[in-house]
């Protein structure tokens, strides 16, 4: 078993979430997790590289919560590493695309992430509040205003198909 099915397997099994063990477990990994956005938002040019375990190291957080803060920050990166496959050993990096992990983190409600205060330094505040807004609208599913067709029911609401009712000519 790859790392990243042990971590998706131990974090997401059901009733865990629900469980007052998930849940001790999920308040510290979100702990956890608002530390290691702060360092890396400290100095974001500064790339930071490593395996997967010299990480776990330098952060100061168990194997397995590196492996879980590398799944959520994968599809924030300018190139995602490899964590299908990833090992302990397996080289990775954490180039961040800033404006790209701020509307990441919007779309997953992470506030306490995307309220830090680095943003403010960051991010104009145009920025976040245009990326903000996509991201939220991003979610969104709007009907299209379309033609009744023939066969349709008709939108006066008789229960009649529309060919039977308004649509006569």
């Amino acid at each position: 078993m790859t790392l990243l099915e042990e971590w998706r397997n131990a974090a997401y099994e059901e009733g865990f979430q629900e469980s007052k063990e998930g849940q001790e477990f999920w308040r510290d990994y979100f702990l956890w997790e608002k530390g290691i956005y702060e360092q890396i938002l400290k100095d974001p040019e500064n790339v930071v590289e490593g395996t997967v375990e010299e990480l776990a190291g330098k952060y100061e957080v168990d194997l397995n919560i590196m492996v879980g803060f590398l799944d959520g920050i994968n599809d924030s990166l300018k190139n995602p590493n490899p964590i299908e496959t990833m090992e302990k050993d397996t080289k990775v990096s954490l180039d961040v695309d800033l404006e790209k992990l701020y509307y990441n983190m919007v779309g997953c409600n992470a506030e306490w992430l995307y309220t830090l205060p680095a943003w403010e330094e960051l991010l104009s505040e145009d920025v976040r509040k245009k990326l903000y807004k996509e991201s939220k609208l991003s979610g969104t599913i709007r009907k299209e205003d379309r033609k009744v067709g023939r066969n349709d029911p008709c939108p006066c609401g008789s229960g009649k198909k529309y060919k039977h009712c308004c649509g006569r000519k």
